[in-house]
């Protein structure tokens, strides 16, 4: 599978994951710091790891910021894009199974790198529930401003 990682740190946490990830015999596409583009920022590695993932290129994502809060923001700006922010394994499979979630998101504060090899554990073996699809469609369905709230 090929696979956007990206930071806009390049952190042992990232090198953990980047390694883990090679192991299991993926594809790497570095975004930001872990690729060397150091002048790239969580905005934008959040962005194109996204756009990645959106467009094709590649089949899910991995990202990180110190908190995971404004790289999954970014990500989830580009359409198609369900960043998921996830702090354990638990988190992730639900994120796989009722979000179908394509770009699972840690943070570097706090992630330690057993605990990152737990959630992919988690990310690569769930699968999405076929009984999410009309609530997964919802999120892919423009917002209506006028629209009535109940």
């Amino acid at each position: 599978m090929r696979i956007a990682l990206g930071s806009d740190e390049r952190t042992p946490l990232t090198d953990a994951v980047a390694d883990d990830l090679a192991e299991r015999g993926h594809e790497l596409v570095l975004v930001g710091p872990p690729g060397g583009q150091d002048d790239k920022q969580w905005a934008e590695v959040g962005r194109l790891v996204g756009w990645l993932v959106a467009e094709g290129h590649c089949q899910t994502g991995v990202l990180f910021c110190w908190t995971g809060t404004g790289a999954s923001i970014a990500a989830n700006k580009v359409e198609g894009v369900r960043a998921a922010l996830c702090t354990d394994a638990v988190t992730a499979a639900g994120a796989r199974q009722w979000n179908d979630a394509n770009v699972l998101v840690m943070g570097l504060r706090l992630t330690s790198s057993g605990l990152a090899r737990e959630m992919l554990d988690a990310w690569f073996s769930t699968k999405t529930d076929p009984d999410e699809a009309a609530n997964i469609a919802r999120l892919e369905a423009p917002v209506d401003a006028g629209e009535e709230r109940t």
